[in-house]
């Protein structure tokens, strides 16, 4: 009989314990349920830093912001244009042999800007710059809709520019004045800059909003006056009826916000973003814009008359100098110094004189000669204007009665119609032969490839290429190219051609196209 010990019961408890545990364990690993726990996220802070009581001025006007944005942008659109243009450039041959003169190749090139909508019935107010002589204009409005526009007229010696669209429920801006505006006040730059292109994909950059204070008024900058002399014979005789009056701000504009409305905190329109102060074409500080009774008053007269009716005076000026001001006795260091009188014009008439110092026109005291210019051009040919006038020390009231100035008429452009009907979609097109069949791998001869597509054309912007077949056209077959030729035909500008075409050896795609005003 053997004995019982204590110490082996347990030492076999203790190894029974320990078989169990290694099972257990094993067991466990083969179910997963060994695997580490996921370490906890850090516990981050969301509470605000500070009470809404302490930053309450700060929230109010970025809330003001915000309510601005959402009422103003459905009115501002993007615009976009092409124009053909010539480059120089000098070719690998030229270097070679040595020739002076670079080639000039002529090229469709696609610029924009912003422009914003004044009109339930389609005008559109932008920069003349942004719409000069181009040859098809595209505006996008925010809803996503596309519509062509056309120019109603423009105004290079103030960079004004009116075209009108056909689309319904537009939502017009509203415009506020100008006069108004105080150094210091804050305002809004808002544009619609981005581009986007059918077909192929492409990118969009809309509406951009940045904001600032009003830095100065009425700066005289000489950028339109330098453009004018800089171009065709019609723009260097416009080049003396520039004016220029802008308003400075430091809120950020570049040229896609060119032709966008600058606002103010009651959200009505005051300028149109027009130029940057900047060696690189890019914002550096400082953006301009045209004030908007003056773009007001010339958007009145395009629409009314095709062109601009200006309001003239007669004289040549300058602003009033320290030296002005002591010599002539003046109370201030203010006021259009006159130093020539045109002879036969209003002035002459009136009795104005070389060295008289105009400082208020009905009563409205003038600081600058760009302040008389800007005051003269917001009136019409024929109003009658009181001038008070600075002379031999006494100032005196002088009437006059505007003339219209003088301004060069614009030379007629003449468009050469395209050489066949396919040229109106920007894509010349031949028949398919069996050669050409073969090396793109077409299973047949039927319907038109596609020889040449215009740069930036109409059926460039959506996608077709060249080696592209043509199989429809506005759900007619397409057997070669003359059926292209005779369904084109009697298409019109304005009109949206359905294209069903191959490329590229992948299965066919429609192609809508709307033919170029």
């Amino acid at each position: 009989m053997s004995s019982y010990d204590p110490l082996v019961a347990k030492t076999k408890v203790a190894l029974s314990v320990a078989v169990a545990f290694l099972c257990g364990l094993g067991l466990a690993s083969q179910f997963g349920f060994t695997k580490a726990a996921p370490v906890a996220a850090p516990f981050v802070e969301t509470r605000a830093q500070l009470p809404a009581a302490a930053v309450r001025p700060a929230m109010d006007l970025s809330d003001a912001f915000v309510a601005i944005a959402d009422a103003v942008t459905p009115s501002v659109v993007r615009i976009e244009t092409y124009r053909r243009q010539v480059r120089q450039r000098f070719s690998m041959e030229d270097l070679f042999r040595r020739r002076s003169r670079p080639q000039q190749n002529e090229e469709t090139v696609r610029t924009g800007g912003s422009g914003f909508v004044v009109s339930e019935d389609g005008y559109v107010m932008t920069n003349n710059h942004v719409v000069e002589d181009a040859q098809e204009i595209t505006v996008a409005l925010q809803d996503g809709r596309m519509a062509p526009a056309e120019v109603v007229g423009t105004d290079p010696t103030t960079d004004v520019a009116v075209i009108k669209i056909e689309a319904d429920g537009l939502t017009p801006a509203t415009l506020g004045s100008a006069a108004e505006v105080r150094v210091g006040e804050w305002v809004l730059a808002i544009g619609n800059p981005g581009f986007e292109t059918g077909g192929g994909g492409g990118s969009s950059l809309d509406y951009s909003v940045t904001a600032g204070i009003v830095s100065a008024r009425g700066r005289n900058l000489n950028l339109i006056r330098r453009d004018l002399e800089s171009e065709s014979e019609y723009s260097r005789e416009s080049a003396g009826f520039a004016i220029e009056d802008f308003i400075q701000t430091d809120a950020v504009i570049n040229p896609g916000n060119s032709g966008g409305p600058m606002v103010n905190l009651r959200g009505q329109v005051i300028g149109i973003n027009a130029a940057i102060a900047s060696r690189t074409g890019y914002y550096v500080g400082y953006g301009f814009a045209i004030p908007i009774d003056l773009a007001h008053r010339i958007m009145d007269d395009l629409v009314a008359y095709g062109r601009v009716r200006r309001a003239y005076l007669g004289i040549s000026m300058q602003a009033v100098t320290p030296e002005d001001a002591e010599l002539y006795g003046l109370p201030e260091v203010a006021g259009a110094h006159v130093q020539r009188v045109v002879r036969d014009t209003p002035a002459d008439e009136a009795g104005l004189r070389m060295r008289d110092v105009i400082t208020a026109v009905d009563g409205e005291p003038v600081r600058t000669s760009n302040d008389l210019q800007h005051k003269i051009a917001l009136l019409a040919p024929g109003d009658r204007v009181a001038l008070t006038v600075y002379r031999d020390g006494k100032a005196r009231d002088v009437a006059v009665r505007l003339g219209e100035a003088p301004l060069p008429d614009e030379p007629e452009e003449v468009v050469a119609a395209p050489a066949n009907a396919a040229g109106k979609l920007g894509i010349q097109v031949t028949d398919i032969t069996r050669a050409t069949a073969e090396s793109l791998q077409l299973e047949s001869t039927e319907g038109a490839v596609v020889t040449n597509v215009q740069e930036y054309g109409p059926a460039a912007r959506r996608g077709l290429q060249r080696g592209c077949v043509i199989h429809e056209i506005n759900r007619e077959p397409v057997d070669d190219a003359d059926d292209v030729d005779r369904l084109l035909r009697d298409v019109e500008a304005g009109d949206v051609v359905s294209l069903v075409a191959q490329c590229l050896q992948a299965d066919a795609s429609v192609y809508n196209i709307r033919v170029p005003r």
